[in-house]
Formats: C-alpha cells, structure tokens, sequence
C-alpha cells in the first residue's frame, strides 16, 4: 500500500517528479502517482484526495508550476499533510518565484508546507522525515543518508585541500 501520493499539475513536471522519485525508491518507500489539472480537472483531482483519505495515503506532495495552485487547492479539500514543488520551466517569467509564492501565500487554515524552486528531492526527504516521526526503520535510514552525505563532503573537501 502506497504511503505518499505524488501529483503533478502537467506532464512537463515529470522532471521535477523524476529527483522525488529516486529519493522514494533510494528508501524503499511506496508511493502512486497522477497528473491531476487543479484548474481542468478539477472534478477528478477532488475525487482523487478523498479516495487517497480512505486508502491510507499519509501525505501527499504536489508538483506545479506557473500559478500554482495545485498544492493549495488539495490542502484545502484535505486534512493530510501537503507540500508543494513549486516548478520553473525554462523561457517562463519570474524563474519560478510565481509559483513558490502561490504556495507559501496560502489564507490562514489552509497549510501547505513548500520546499525550493525545483526542489523534488527534498519534498521526499520531508515527506520520509514526517513519515519517519511514526516509522522506526525510515528514521533509521534518514540517519544513515544524512552520514552518507556528510561523509561525501568531508572526502570531497579532504581531495580538494590536496590539489
């Protein structure tokens, strides 16, 4: 059974849904994805979360661009945990900002946590670090990942201090 669903407004986010992918399948853990239109679809996205509630979905990460209202609108037909990606496509305006500021402007009561422009790999490692607060063997990973990197950058540095 999935734990995460992932949503992308438009195919053009594959991309983006491509860095949260490796992530997710690095730790092992299950998650389903859509590409669900909050402005075209807006019928089956709705249909969508509520099915997600009673199968045991545990949050949902959404990947959009341009407005970006994808992320808010799920928060707002939901009580699970969302974060938004908020996208930049090359030869589009204000490289990205319009859609990280339609997610982090979000009315009071309607909670969408944000992560960086382009950023999919970190939406899955705050998706497994909330998921971890109840999973003993995700936080567990989480420990070893976050030694992994540091060990790179301490290896990286050390070859550098040579040159």
């Amino acid at each position: 059974m999935a734990e995460i669903a992932i949503i992308l407004g438009s195919d053009s986010d594959i991309g983006i849904f491509n860095k949260t992918k490796e992530v997710l399948d690095y730790f092992g853990v299950s998650y389903e994805k859509r590409i669900i239109s909050a402005h075209r679809t807006p019928d089956i996205l709705k249909e969508y979360i509520k099915e997600c509630e009673g199968r045991g979905i545990k949050l949902l990460i959404a990947i959009a661009g341009m407005s970006a209202a994808l992320p808010g609108v799920i928060a707002s037909i939901t009580n699970l945990p969302v974060i938004g990606v908020p996208v930049y496509k090359e030869g589009t305006a204000f490289g990205g900002m319009d859609a990280l500021l339609s997610i982090v402007q979000m009315p009071a009561g309607v909670p969408v946590a944000a992560v960086s422009v382009n950023g999919g790999k970190n939406a899955a490692l705050l998706a497994l670090r909330i998921l971890a607060l109840n999973n003993d063997t995700i936080r567990d990973k989480l420990s070893a990942y976050v030694r992994e990197q540091r060990n790179k950058v301490v290896e990286k540095d050390e070859k550098f201090r040579k040159i």
